[in-house]
């Protein structure tokens, strides 16, 4: 997921200016800069997340697409927010989030789609890796271990750069890791059922458009 710094000091935009310590999450929950942008905290910073890339989206739908013939579309979100940590407060959202049916029952009601410390942890979460070696080291690095520590059994990252799509499996509080490429079908422990391969995921069903139907929008 490609995110960018909000930049505090030197020449901050208006809205920031007021704005120099980090944030708690009771703050960071509250907060509203009255426009449409969307921000994670990391470790009490808040970070801009910029649109994501068309190829991103494509196959984060895809995924979803086909994760919904084996759970109901309550038990999916690519909206929800994950809090990580405590002491310095961080807050994830990844590209696609499958929920427990005890998740999915503790956020009816919600005002806000975030998924607390005192709640159970997600089933699976999948971050879509976009290019440059800082959104790497975010998805590979410190998502690994901040999602592992929040309990969460499985950690798919797509990664369209390598042309791979590497699972991580929660083994006694660390993740075991298997990497997927070309016609390999992808094992998942929270959909063992699934038949996917990474170059299926990767491409997002291209190769399946020519047995689609065209829609045309009338002029």
């Amino acid at each position: 997921m490609k995110q960018a710094l909000l930049r505090v000091g030197g020449k901050p935009t208006e809205r920031f200016q007021q704005r120099s310590k980090r944030l708690t999450l009771e703050e960071y929950l509250k907060y509203d800069d009255r426009t449409d942008s969307q921000y994670e905290l990391v470790a009490g910073e808040l970070v801009a997340m910029p649109p994501e890339s068309p190829k991103n989206v494509q196959i984060s739908l895809f995924l979803l697409v086909n994760f919904l013939k084996f759970v109901p579309v309550n038990r999916l979100s690519n909206k929800v927010e994950i809090v990580v940590a405590g002491s310095r407060a961080t807050t994830r959202i990844p590209d696609l989030v499958v929920l427990t049916d005890e998740l999915a029952t503790a956020l009816e009601g919600a005002m806000r789609s975030t998924i607390t410390l005192d709640m159970p942890p997600p089933a699976l979460v999948v971050e879509v890796v976009s290019p440059g070696k800082a959104n790497e080291d975010r998805d590979y690095r410190y998502k690994r271990s901040e999602y592992a520590a929040r309990g969460i059994a499985e950690y798919w990252i797509v990664d369209p750069q390598i042309n791979a799509v590497t699972v991580l499996i929660l083994v006694d509080g660390f993740y075991e890791e298997t990497r997927f490429t070309g016609n390999i079908a992808i094992a998942s422990t929270i959909f063992p059922e699934l038949q996917l391969t990474a170059e299926q995921v990767l491409n997002a069903g291209e190769s399946n458009i020519s047995n689609t139907q065209t829609i045309s929008v009338p002029e």
